[in-house]
């Protein structure tokens, strides 16, 4: 159960969110998070050192909300095929959903900031283990043949940082399901047995 703190800590990010996704990061002001969170600026900063930090914050929660939905999608599968299918799905999927994310990966600014450096490294050492994960049982199942899983996984992890890439940079362009899968299929051939 959240404390009275914590309470607020939550309200305050679910605002900033908002506020992100509308103006990004460089648009937004602690002014203006304040105001939409009914406080003072100087009562924000009781709560959050600065705006990075905020931001931080609603990056990792969207992050945290896509992991929750992959490991909750693939828990249950056991065919390691499907689940490396729904996997990708669920994750570009979701990467369409998160604004702040999604912006994060847009802007060059953010770049530069430590705080999103920290989240893209814990978020491909999750992918790692996950995708680790799925190759080692294929290959007990006998459904793939890899002799270098690492070299596999950074494949995998370049053609998905690709398909962000294009998701980005045609931000009116959504990926379909069957373009999603097109893209498994391809990565597949390769490995299956």
């Amino acid at each position: 159960m959240m404390n009275k703190r914590e309470q607020k800590k939550r309200s305050i990010l679910e605002v900033a969110q908002k506020i992100f996704s509308r103006f990004g990061l460089n648009k937004t002001t602690m002014d203006e998070i304040a105001k939409a969170s009914c406080m003072g600026k100087a009562t924000l900063y009781h709560y959050f050192r600065d705006k990075e930090q905020i931001f931080y914050e609603v990056v990792r929660e969207e992050v945290k909300t896509m992991q929750d939905a992959i490991n909750n999608a693939i828990k249950d599968i056991s065919n390691p095929k499907e689940r490396l299918r729904i996997y990708i799905r669920v994750r570009l999927e979701y990467l369409n959903r998160l604004e702040i994310t999604y912006s994060a990966l847009r802007d060059q600014y953010l770049e530069q900031l430590t705080s999103v450096k920290k989240f893209r490294a814990d978020f491909t050492d999750y992918e790692t283990q996950i995708l680790n994960s799925i190759f080692r049982e294929g290959i007990d199942k006998k459904f793939f043949v890899i002799m270098n899983i690492s070299e596999v996984i950074k494949i995998f992890t370049l053609a998905l940082r690709g398909m962000e890439l294009y998701m980005i940079t045609n931000s009116d362009m959504e990926i379909n399901k069957q373009e999603i899968d097109l893209v498994t299929d391809t990565l597949l051939y390769g490995i299956c047995k």
